[in-house]
């Protein structure tokens, strides 16, 4: 229920800065409470919609319980293949990279993350699996300057979320709504029920 003119404000105000051309793809993540940070830096940076990509783990359970959780703000996508996850995004024309250390992967900040992006985030244990990394279309790194190895995944989501909105603002494509007024609009109305 609409509460306020404010709240009303707030939501078209966060609307017109959905980014529908940046993406994460949370592959076979186990712990939900990783999920829900990842959702929430999604949120932060502007992402309109998350892939869940789950061929070994269970979907996680994610609650909308508090008001203040993002997982209420972001729409999800539910995946059993590499395959016609990857399928799909491509034929959305999103540039799927693949995070991992090491291997042939570029640096992160040396990819222009402009272009509709999606980030391939993989287990906490396991990494992003090796079909996910052949069905990228490249593979990147975050820099490491110490003696560990890699990030929790929720951070290294938000490095590489925060990187793409880095280049975004720079570049200027939050200055004007990404989406088509049409679906403002629908988004609007979904909003204003939550």
């Amino acid at each position: 229920m609409i509460r306020s003119a404010r709240r009303l404000e707030k939501i078209r105000r966060v609307l017109a800065r959905r980014q529908p051309g940046l993406t994460v793809v949370l592959e076979n993540i186990h712990d939900p409470h990783n999920v829900s940070a990842v959702l929430r830096t999604c949120d932060a940076v502007g992402v309109l919609q998350a892939e869940l990509l789950y061929t070994v783990e269970r979907f996680p359970r994610i609650g909308k319980k508090s008001s203040s959780s993002a997982n209420k703000w972001i729409e999800r996508r539910k995946h059993t293949s590499v395959e016609s996850c990857v399928g799909l995004l491509k034929s959305e024309g999103f540039t799927v990279l693949a995070t991992r250390c090491g291997g042939n992967a570029r640096p992160l900040y040396e990819v222009d993350l402009t272009l509709r992006t999606a980030f391939v985030l993989g287990n906490e244990h396991r990494g992003v699996s090796e079909e996910a990394l052949s069905a990228a279309d490249a593979q990147v790194e975050i820099p490491m300057m110490g003696m560990i190895e890699s990030l929790n995944v929720s951070v290294a989501a938000a490095v590489c979320l925060y990187e793409a909105l880095r280049q975004r603002l720079a570049a200027g494509m939050l200055a004007a709504p990404q989406l088509a007024e049409e679906d403002l609009r629908s988004l609007e109305e979904a909003w204003i029920e939550r």
